[in-house]
């Protein structure tokens, strides 16, 4: 009997982690019921700070053309529907329609009353330390739309 061998490797698959979401919104409504919102804030801006400590490092060297880097990248492969835009010392994205809001929909799954903090406190966290901040505007929760806006902090 012949053997066949299939070589694979994960960057052959395509990048989809949409149900890490559901997970993440699990222990968001956890965190929360237990322990409070401000636990839910505390856990993402540590993971936050931790994880994207290259992404922090490159906001800090070429300003925030690696945030909008990053962010198109991120949306582009989940799906969503934004608009990216930067002038100047500001980037506004405006998300039209938020893949994981979608996902949660086709899953029938309520989304955390906190959930909205991975996108508000994580973009806090990213600039944290940096010469910029970020603010979560115009949010709505279904289809997941808002405004995220990232400016150079004033000078004191």
């Amino acid at each position: 009997m012949k053997k066949l061998v299939m070589d694979r490797r994960a960057s052959d698959n395509e990048y989809l982690h949409k149900d890490f979401h559901i997970a993440l919104n699990h222990a968001i409504d956890y965190l929360h019921g237990n322990y409070g919102e401000d636990a839910v804030r505390d856990y993402l801006s540590r993971f936050t700070k931790v994880y994207y400590a290259p992404l922090i490092s490159d906001l800090k060297t070429r300003g925030l053309v690696a945030l909008k880097d990053h962010f198109e990248k991120i949306y582009s492969i989940e799906g969503g529907d934004v608009d990216i835009v930067l002038n100047d010392d500001v980037l506004i994205i405006k998300v039209n329609k938020c893949p994981v809001m979608e996902h949660f929909k086709k899953n029938n799954v309520k989304a955390a009353e906190l959930f909205h903090e991975t996108t508000r406190t994580v973009n806090e966290a990213l600039c944290d330390g940096t010469p910029y901040i970020a603010e979560f505007l115009d949010y709505n929760e279904d289809p997941g739309s808002n405004i995220q806006r990232f400016t150079r902090r004033q000078k004191p």
